[in-house]
Order: structure tokens, then sequence, then C-alpha cells
């Protein structure tokens, strides 16, 4: 769809105006998720938490070159109502990868950034993966799984796996979170399912720089 230009505003403007738009929507989701503490939700996260805290702080010197948009979360909280498929159309939820670091990233075929990334994400898998770490790449194209499985076997993935949400609600919920403004978006959540850190955008997740974060996150 074109979106039509208002008569006599510059490019540059509308740049600024839609940077700013992105930054205000951020700072809203952060807001009301932080005037929603003392609710048992919010008690019950910062408990199960607790331990994530020193983690996520202790990741902020591997926030840098590659992956310096990776943001340390300040206060690691559940991430919890995402409901996806594997590729045998398998239910599954987060909580399905209990005990497991995740780097969770959702891509969608008609993404161009998410297409250029995802070689880069299975070789971090290759290169990473193992009982304690695992990239969780969810699909959410809305049409069937044909697109994304020959799109995905046509450029060599073979370590990720294919785990889609057609409905789009698992990006729709973590836009609710303040977690994602577009695609690719990419989540770092421990063992426990507290978030450890989050990031907008691509990234050349096979970089020295990416694979020292995912060690850290890993505790190796």
């Amino acid at each position: 769809m074109t979106e039509k230009r208002p008569l006599g505003l510059p490019s540059a403007k509308l740049v600024a105006i839609a940077a700013v738009a992105g930054i205000l929507a951020g700072a809203v989701a952060v807001y009301v998720k932080q005037t929603a503490s003392g609710n048992g939700t919010e008690v019950a996260d910062a408990a199960q938490c607790a331990a994530s805290v020193e983690k996520a702080a202790a990741l902020k010197p591997f926030t840098t070159g590659e992956v310096a948009a990776m943001v340390a979360a300040a206060e690691p909280r559940v991430i919890d109502g995402l409901s996806f498929k594997d590729q045998a159309d398998k239910d599954l939820t987060l909580a399905d990868f209990t005990g497991k670091t995740v780097l969770l990233n959702l891509w969608a075929t008609w993404c161009v950034p998410c297409r250029e990334e995802m070689p880069a994400l299975n070789a971090l898998q290759k290169a990473e993966g193992s009982d304690a770490f695992q990239v969780l790449a969810i699909n959410i194209d809305t049409g069937p799984i044909d697109k994304p499985r020959a799109f995905l076997e046509e450029i060599g993935v073979d370590a990720l796996g294919l785990y889609r949400d057609a409905s789009m609600g698992v990006f729709n919920t973590l836009k609710k979170e303040g977690l994602a403004f577009g695609l690719p978006a990419t989540l770092l959540i421990d063992g426990k399912g507290c978030l450890l850190g989050a990031m907008n955008g691509p990234a050349a997740w096979d970089s020295p720089d990416a694979r020292a974060l995912i060690k850290a996150a890993a505790g190796r």
C-alpha cells in the first residue's frame, strides 16, 4: 500500500516525525507496564526473575558492535502468552523451552531484512545451539506453510526448524508489551522465561559480537 505524503511536507520531516512517533510509542508501552506494578502478576514476575536482574545487567558490556541494538532489560520479567506451532503443527509455548536460554526471533518472508539475517541465525544455531541455548525463529506469514518452508530450503537454512504463528498473535502480544515495533524483532530470554534483552531490526548473528553475547547469556 502506498502512503500519501502530505502536500508541502519534506521527506526528511516525515522521517523525523515517524522516528519520534516510534519513540513515543515505546515510551508509552514502558510507562503502562511500569504503572501496572503492584498487581499479582507483577509480583510473581519479580520473584521468578529476581536472579535474572544481575544476569541482564552483566550482558551490557556485550551489547556492542554488531549487536549494539540489543537493550539489556533493566527489570527482567516473564515473557508468556506466546503460542505458536512447529512444522508438524504441534502447539507450543515458551514453557516448552524451559531450561534453555532462547534467542526468539520474529520473521516473515515479505520482510527483506528478515530474509537477509536468516542464514546468520542458522549459523549461530549451528555454532552455539545446545541443551543450554536455542535460536527460536518464529515465522509470522499469514498464508500456508509452503512459502516459508520453500524459502528456508532455498537458502539452505537447515538448523533452525520451522516454527510458525500464522495468526500473528505472538507479534501482537510483544507489540503490546512494547517489545516489537516491526520486523525483525528479537528477544533474549533465559531458562526461566525471563526477558534479558530485546532489539528491533536485523543483526549479524554469525559475528563474534553476537556469539560473545550468547555465550554470556547462556553462562558459558
